[in-house]
């Protein structure tokens, strides 16, 4: 509601199918999200609306809702027919418009929904997004202070990291991005050759909070052992990333030490994390300072890393912006979901026709004002 009041939120998570084939495998991505958007769908409009009797939820879209916003690229094509599709066939039988969504430029409304008026919810078959999550004060040390014009906003996820120059809320535009591969790709494939299988950038961070190795061992073990990563990009002038060097020297370090023990891999992670939010922190304040903006805005998957948010609110200050022009939103809305979708559909979002949307899986991000 007005872009910021979120009235129900449902997530129906495919954490665990993935974690079993060792990463998104994209067919079952899509079968599995084929199964649960129309339960997904109809908890949503159940919670959201308190359903009267004899009430369903196709009638409660033609009375309540005002359009229909989804999320057509870029990404993988069969989960994004999905979602299209589903959408498309509601706004059809509803004859509500349709909003089609850059969910990657989408990513950064999440720090313009106002988590205080998150309702709480009971646990229903799928899972809601913990209200208590939502509103904890030191993942979200600033939503309740106002994002000012103009921001620098910096969305990082597996597949982008992005920045964008925001002069409003409407205006945007995009200063510079990935070349290769984006942060949370190198964090997914540093930590599948550190010998975590699954939940890349969650396992780097779970094993760098471990890490006590300071220092590597004396002698020539620990000569081969120093752990030094690169910092990609960071004093490069441009406003654009690449991660794919940082897996090369992770790699190559990786093997040169014979003993891959938990303290060395701890090591290795710590030294991962540090490297991938050293560039991101730098650049981004650099860019701040640069534009002479008034809020720098964080969001994506890779937003939820605390060692990024805790990086970023330090450093503040040596750039002269004060920490509380800093806007992170909550964990539960740095990921995927449809909350940041509906905001961004609401402020700038421009309504179609339902037969003119179509799946986009390389639509462009380098949106000009």
């Amino acid at each position: 509601e007005d872009g910021v009041k979120v009235l129900s939120n449902v997530v129906a998570s495919s954490a665990a199918m993935h974690e079993k084939y060792g990463g998104i495998v994209p067919e079952v991505a899509s079968r599995e999200q084929l199964r649960c958007i129309i339960p997904v769908l109809t908890e949503s409009i159940e919670s959201g609306s308190g359903l009267k009797k004899g009430q369903t939820p196709l009638a409660v879209i033609k009375r309540h809702i005002d359009a229909i916003a989804v999320a057509v690229g870029p990404g993988l094509i069969g989960s994004l027919l999905v979602g299209v599709e589903t959408a498309k066939t509601i706004a059809l039988v509803t004859e509500k418009p349709i909003i089609p969504v850059n969910h990657v430029i989408a990513h950064m409304y999440a720090n313009f929904v106002n988590p205080s008026i998150i309702p709480s919810e009971g646990e229903g078959s799928l899972a809601h997004a913990s209200s208590n999550e939502l509103r904890d004060s030191s993942a979200t040390p600033q939503n309740d202070k106002k994002i000012t014009f103009p921001a620098i906003s910096l969305v990082v996820s597996g597949g982008h990291t992005e920045l964008y120059l925001m002069k409003s809320i409407k205006d945007l535009a995009w200063l510079g991005g990935t070349l290769d591969d984006a942060a949370g790709e190198a964090f997914d494939k540093t930590a599948r050759l550190l010998g975590f299988e699954s939940r890349g950038g969650v396992a780097i961070q779970e094993a760098a909070k471990k890490c006590q190795m300071i220092n590597p061992p004396a002698g020539e073990a620990g000569a081969k052992c120093q752990i030094k990563l690169p910092r990609p990009m960071i004093g490069d002038e441009s406003l654009n990333f690449s991660f794919s060097g940082l897996k090369t020297a992770v790699m190559r370090q990786w093997k040169k030490c014979e003993d891959h023990s938990e303290k060395l891999t701890n090591a290795f992670a710590h030294e991962i994390q540090e490297s991938i939010t050293d560039v991101l922190v730098e650049k981004t304040l650099r860019t701040a300072k640069k534009y002479r903006v008034k809020s720098i805005l964080l969001s994506g998957g890779v937003a939820a890393n605390t060692r990024l948010r805790e990086k970023f609110k330090a450093s503040l200050i040596a750039y002269h912006l004060s920490p509380d022009r800093l806007f992170i939103p909550p964990v539960n809305l740095c990921t995927d979901n449809a909350v940041y979708i509906a905001s961004y559909a609401f402020f700038r979002g421009h309504p179609a026709d339902w037969h003119e949307v179509t799946a986009c899986p390389d639509l462009n991000i380098e949106v000009q004002a």
